[in-house]
């Protein structure tokens, strides 16, 4: 079972997602410049919509980070009073060297990766920690043995990376080191894993494949670079002073962006455990999504330019079986607002995906389609007509809780 989400969106003037020139990402699509946002600035978005507007239970939600020492340090100091934050930190790095995972101690105390796991992961990682603090913390003799070895080190051939992760393992008695290495392990019963997936490349077995795919958002029109000169004015100048104190530019657009995403609901309940508790999490963890979705918008620049403008319309399709289909073709020629037929950048874009959708249903079938359901911000209501004009099997849904209601019974076997 596949649930697909379409969306049309514009924006105002705006810099949501930039790259390393500080412009608006953008490509190419049908031979000219089209607006782009990265999937992974919007699966990031959709986390933090996940969590501000707490669509996602506390104990469910995911953390990704290299900070994961002084995390799990922070919480052994709290459990053990006595505990100095330094001994903590090191215990810390132990654990983690036992469970197969480089920390740097001292300096950054950052991990190796960037990981990516469940947030209860880290107050039990710190319990056990706490309960096994001895077992962690290395005798004095030793520490001050290991710095005398580290100086008599200097200038011989480094030791390799794996005989370092070997040497750590080592160090952490073998039924702690099993304890530890199942506590990271573990990222079911946990939706943001089992949406986005993980990835650790020393640690194959602890890989989870992602049940949902994001695209990179394009405008479906042709789009320009635009730059906004601005001026700033020391509020302490003396008065005889002119001129401005900071000058500078801002790249910017405007663009009107589909964006699409699929979910494997299969998939995903197989992420999240494979048992009746997981399809029940999966249900949930469904729903959440396809609000985040619709609710997610890029944080770029938007202490500058404000740009807050939820979709303008969000079709979702649940199908059986057959293969994923992104409606981003049906804007290879770009849409352009054609005043004398009153027909704005929204307006043509949403009727150009339910006529590919349209064609697409004719050649390749329905697929064992559950069910198919639009929501649309309609003020004249005649888009809505007119988008059901050209797709008679869509139902038109009067709310984001009523579309969100039907694409998640209808996922799960219920009546849409």
């Amino acid at each position: 079972m596949k649930l697909e989400i379409h969306i049309v969106q514009n924006f105002a003037p705006s810099n949501l997602n930039r790259d390393d020139t500080g412009s608006p990402k953008d490509c190419e699509l049908g031979g000219v410049r089209r607006a782009r946002i990265s999937s992974q600035c919007y699966k990031r978005a959709i986390r933090d919509a996940f969590a501000r507007h707490e669509l996602l239970d506390e104990a469910d939600q995911a953390t990704r980070t290299k900070r994961l020492v002084e995390a799990v340090a922070e919480r052994v100091v709290a459990a053990k009073k006595k505990v100095d934050p330094e001994s903590a930190k090191r215990a810390a790095v132990r654990a983690l060297g036992g469970g197969g995972l480089k920390a740097d101690e001292g300096d950054t105390w950052k991990t190796q990766y960037l990981l990516f796991l469940p947030t209860r992961t880290i107050e039990r990682l710190a319990a056990l920690i706490a309960e096994n603090l001895e077992a962690l913390t290395p005798p004095q003799a030793e520490t001050a043995a290991e710095t005398q070895g580290d100086k008599a080190a200097k200038g011989k051939a480094a030791k390799s990376k794996k005989q370092e992760k070997s040497e750590a393992k080592d160090q952490v008695p073998s039924e702690l080191r099993e304890q530890i290495e199942s506590l990271l392990a573990d990222g079911s019963r946990t939706p943001e894993l089992g949406l986005f997936g993980r990835m650790i490349a020393d640690k194959p077995a602890w890989n989870i494949d992602a049940a949902c795919q994001v695209a990179h958002a394009i405008s479906t029109h042709r789009v320009s670079m635009e730059f906004d000169f601005y001026t700033a004015i020391d509020d302490l100048r003396r008065d005889d002073s002119s001129g401005s104190d900071m000058m500078g530019t801002i790249p910017f657009n405007s663009a009107c962006f589909y964006r699409y995403l699929v979910v494997d609901v299969d998939d995903l309940i197989r992420n999240l455990g494979a048992d009746e508790a997981a399809r029940a999490q999966a249900k949930k963890t469904l729903a959440a999504l396809v609000r985040a979705a619709v609710l997610a918008i890029p944080s770029g620049k938007q202490n500058s330019m404000a740009a807050h403008n939820p979709p303008s319309f969000i079709l979702t399709d649940v199908r059986e079986r057959g293969a994923p289909r992104s409606l981003a073709n049906a804007f290879v020629e770009p849409v352009r607002p054609r005043s004398n037929e009153h027909s704005d950048l929204v307006e043509g874009s949403v009727l150009r995906l339910g006529e590919l959708l349209a064609a697409l249903d004719g050649v390749y079938g329905t697929d064992g389609r559950k069910d198919l359901s639009f929501c649309v911000v309609d003020p004249s209501e005649t888009l809505a007509k007119s988008f059901g004009q050209k797709v008679p099997s869509a139902h038109h849904r009067a709310s984001l809780q009523a579309l969100v209601d039907a694409a998640t019974a209808a996922a799960f076997g219920g009546a849409a």
